[in-house]
């Protein structure tokens, strides 16, 4: 018998020298087990190597029973562990984060006026942000990392060089790449608990109607007149609340627009667009790097409140940033009657955008 069983440590030995697996191994003392008892059961009494083997069958059949006992204890016992310690349990129906969720976002449930039911509307929440450049960058950033549960971004240009100044969502390794994507790309690594919808194309007046509709909120980012004085009258039609910013050199500036309920909209704040040469774009007049981040982290802050129904947000407010002199001061806006989109709320299906120079402003 301590022959067979030396034999059997053998080709345990043998086999964890090669790398063979755990698995053949087994396999392999199986086999050998299996013949030993086998050949104590047919051969005749006296037979040299059933003597050879032990002489009986009886030793061995108590040996297997003893390690198929062990075997089926270890088994049991991993099963128990397994129960105890689940990897990442998927939430339950009427607990809408995961642990590593309570985890990331602990200290804005630590905060008074958010807590746990304001990060459960930021997870149901769908914002979309018009732009993935100089302002949409930080938005887009903030609103992955504090948990909005659906991010849309539409943008039809690419990343460019002169962008990495400013437009830290991007990489030099992304250039040429569709911002949209590069993007999706940065929130997601950042955030994987949240969907990241791309639109590569051109936001026009025949895809917004349909667009806006799917989201709560509006975010502009866009880098030129035409498309903010469109991108107010389809929020307005909407009526889907729209942030806005806008920057230039060392200044920035930042509203909420809600004529729904009172507030003035864009176009009555900004009735015509600025002639030609008054507001040049960042290409034309530069703009410092830090500046989009100063007004997108804002704007950012700014849809965070608006969702969670925390404190007193923009809507009625202008807030005018100077970066150079370091002066922060905010100025009452108001509705105008007039406005030929939100005037009343009757012209907001109907009224005309008006002519609008192509300066950029982002």
């Amino acid at each position: 018998m301590g022959l067979v069983l030396f034999v059997m440590l053998a080709l345990w030995g043998l086999g964890a020298v090669m790398k063979a697996p755990v698995r053949a191994r087994l396999g392999m003392i199986g086999a050998v087990y299996l013949a030993v008892v086998l050949a104590q059961l047919v051969l005749p009494q006296g037979n040299p190597l059933r003597v050879a083997t032990g002489g009986a069958a009886q030793p061995w059949l108590v040996l297997g029973g003893l390690v198929g006992l062990a075997a089926l204890y270890r088994l049991g016992l991993r099963r128990l562990r397994a129960r105890a310690t689940p990897s990442e349990p998927a939430p339950a129906p009427d607990a809408p984060f995961r642990e590593a969720e309570l985890n990331r976002y602990a200290r804005h449930i630590f905060l008074r006026e958010i807590g746990g039911a304001g990060q459960k509307r930021l997870q149901a929440a769908r914002v979309l942000v018009v732009g993935a450049g100089g302002l949409g960058s930080p938005v887009l950033l903030y609103l992955a990392a504090s948990g909005v549960g659906t991010i849309g971004v539409i943008d039809d240009d690419v990343v460019e060089g002169s962008n990495l100044q400013r437009q830290v969502i991007h990489t030099d390794d992304r250039i040429g790449q569709p911002k949209v994507f590069s993007a999706q790309a940065a929130m997601q690594a950042l955030n994987p608990f949240i969907t990241v919808r791309p639109y590569h194309r051109r936001l026009t007046r025949d895809i917004a109607p349909a667009l806006f509709a799917d989201y709560d909120l509006i975010v502009d980012g866009s880098d030129n007149f035409e498309t903010r004085y469109m991108v107010n009258r389809m929020a307005v039609a909407a009526d889907k609340p729209l942030i806005a910013g806008a920057m230039t050199q060392w200044e920035g500036q930042v509203s909420l627009y809600q004529p729904g309920v009172g507030g003035p909209c864009y176009q009555c704040v900004f009735p015509e667009a600025p002639a030609v040469g008054l507001a040049p774009s960042c290409a034309e007049a530069g703009v410092i790097a830090p500046l989009p981040g100063v007004i997108g982290s804002m704007m950012a802050l700014e849809v965070v409140k608006h969702i969670c129904g925390a404190g007193e947000t923009l809507a009625g407010r202008l807030v005018i940033h100077d970066a150079l002199y370091a002066e922060t001061r905010s100025i009452r806006v108001h509705r105008r009657d007039n406005c030929p989109i939100c005037g009343g709320l009757a012209g907001a299906a109907s009224g005309a955008v008006p002519d609008a120079a192509q300066q950029k402003i982002g």
